[in-house]
């Protein structure tokens, strides 16, 4: 398989050899390729369809993806070179952290990539979506989308400045978020305390059940993945710790696609962490 894949790779660079992509094409992008799912969402929000050649197969995923139904009218790739250089991209738009391999080819044989990093703030959300927006050649659409998604924002009431409920993120294999990454300033701007940030975790890193107990948590969010399969990666979300830690403090099952990258969902997700603060916040008073 592996023997037949390198082969194929082959022959598609050899093909690849008499197309003009060592000069830049005239005017926006017409062949557009996505080789990470946060880049999928900025590229169909953005892009024409018809100037789409593929993105990832992740976009199609409702429960991980916000943009599914866009996503099902494009052609999708596995983050290999050799589905992405017979598509004869003029543009590949890749994560830094995801494809690596494949990312490496497509500049080896010429193919104009850019590389969009992780976003750690909401700043940085702008930041991206008008990179973006320049990259594909449709810098009005990326304003607009900053325009409706500050317009949330700002519809949002402002964090109380009462106590605010004490909080920590729990992903798949124990995984927690910190300081300086988006997810962080969200929880803030949401009237929450992220509890990860004050043990000093920047950006993510795993943490152990005896520390989410022994740290007087109010709010448990939990990633969606503990409603999926069965996998060992997700069998610490499903611990019978979580379940008597319901006796005081609010499990929330938050979807990641809300605020795993960035974009306009963001809104939804401070929308519902400052719904579930306000609430958490009412519950001390009662007591």
């Amino acid at each position: 398989m592996r023997c037949r894949r390198l082969i194929f790779t082959a022959a598609a660079l050899l093909l690849a050899a008499p197309h003009v992509w060592a000069v830049d094409p005239p005017g926006k992008p017409r062949r557009i390729v996505s080789l990470n799912m946060c880049v999928d969402e900025l590229v169909l929000r953005l892009a024409d369809p018809q100037n789409i050649a593929s993105v990832t197969w992740l976009s199609r995923d409702p429960t991980n993806s916000n943009v599914a139904e866009l996503a099902a009218r494009i052609p999708v790739n596995h983050g290999l070179a050799e589905e992405i250089i017979p598509l004869t991209p003029d543009l590949v738009i890749a994560g830094v952290y995801t494809a690596r391999t494949a990312v490496a080819m497509l500049k080896r044989v010429g193919i104009p990539v850019a590389e969009i990093d992780v976003p750690q703030s909401l700043d940085d959300v702008r930041r991206q979506i008008r990179e973006a927006a320049a990259l594909v050649g449709e810098r009005e659409k990326g304003e607009a989308i900053i325009a409706h998604m500050d317009a949330g924002l700002a519809s949002l009431p402002p964090p109380a400045r009462s106590a605010r409920p004490r909080a920590i993120v729990l992903n798949p294999n124990g995984v927690t978020v910190g300081k300086g990454t988006l997810v962080d300033e969200i929880m803030t701007r949401a009237g929450l305390t992220n509890v990860a940030a004050e043990l000093t975790i920047d950006n993510y890193g795993q943490i152990p059940l005896e520390t989410v107990v022994a740290n007087a948590v109010d709010v448990l969010i939990l990633s969606a993945s503990r409603d999926g399969p069965p996998a060992l990666a997700t069998e610490i979300l499903r611990h019978p710790v979580l379940t008597a830690l319901a006796d005081r403090a609010r499990l929330v099952v938050l979807p990641g696609r809300l605020w795993n990258c960035g974009g306009p969902a963001v809104v939804e997700a401070i929308e519902r962490l400052t719904r579930v603060a306000d609430e958490v916040r009412g519950e001390v008073r009662a007591r």
